[in-house]
């Protein structure tokens, strides 16, 4: 399994694109029922206030540095140096790894509309992929007999990797919750389903080695994102901060 590295008080895997494909695709090919978490500052930030989301987060077995910020993080704390592993990124790469591997997979999550197009686009480029299964629940919790149901179909269905895009943190809650109960490797990738399905475009990579994802994802849903962006973000910067003065002086008063 992929080493991890402390970044405040989450524990982040590291290694290259491939370590971090082979790995999933290891679960999946065991039929473990593990999950994997896509971890940005939002996550991190979440992990640091509610101590059973860190929880959910350090077992993980695989918490890959989705944002850019995670990444220099594992660095900045003695770690190694580390690239960013996006949701958006590894989507791709593992159908394509799934598809030469004979591996197959399950889409949960979104709307009808997104998996749709997901699944068109995969079949098209890879017509070798076993897609297993694509299933967007309704926008509500579920009832117990109604979640059982969703288990059976899914496992019935048999698949190696589980894509799940509920949202942070609703989906890594649901995965957690679900682990010893679906018989596969669950993969939180969120809005990396309308970004593979040419729902939602995605800024080019040269932004994207300027961290400005952020900026761009805020033009395209403001309302929704300002207050994470802006309240999230500083808190990061905070919590950076003082974990960096903390382990070179060795100890701060406490600040709520």
């Amino acid at each position: 399994m992929l080493p991890k590295h402390a970044v405040l008080h989450a524990n982040i895997s590291t290694g290259r694109t491939a370590d971090f494909v082979d790995a999933i695709l290891e679960l999946g090919a065991a039929r473990a029922s593990a999950y994997v978490c896509f971890a940005n500052v939002h996550m991190l930030v979440e992990a640091e206030r509610n101590a059973d989301f860190r929880q959910i987060l350090n077992n993980a077995a695989v918490a890959a540095p989705d944002g850019s910020p995670v990444a220099a993080a594992v660095r900045w704390f003695r770690g190694p140096a580390q690239e960013r592993m996006a949701g958006m990124d590894l989507l791709p790469a593992l159908l394509r790894a799934a598809a030469e591997r004979g591996q197959s997979v399950y889409f949960y999550g979104t709307t009808d509309d997104v998996l749709e197009a997901m699944v068109w686009r995969a079949r098209w480029e890879l017509p070798t992929l076993r897609i297993v299964g694509a299933y967007a629940p309704p926008f509500r919790p579920l009832t117990a007999e109604e979640d059982a149901e969703e288990v059976a179909a899914i496992n019935a269905a048999d698949p190696d990797l589980l894509f799940v895009a509920l949202g942070c943190p609703r989906q890594e809650r649901w995965m957690a919750a679900h682990q010893g109960r679906i018989g596969a490797c669950m993969l939180g990738v969120g809005q990396a389903f309308r970004v593979y399905a040419g729902l939602e475009p995605r800024l080019p990579a040269w932004a994207r080695k300027l961290w400005l994802e952020w900026a761009f994802r805020l033009w395209q849903e403001p309302r929704r994102l300002a207050r994470r962006y802006f309240v999230t973000n500083t808190r990061f910067v905070y919590l950076m901060a003082r974990a960096t003065l903390e382990n070179r002086v060795g100890w701060l008063p406490v600040v709520a």
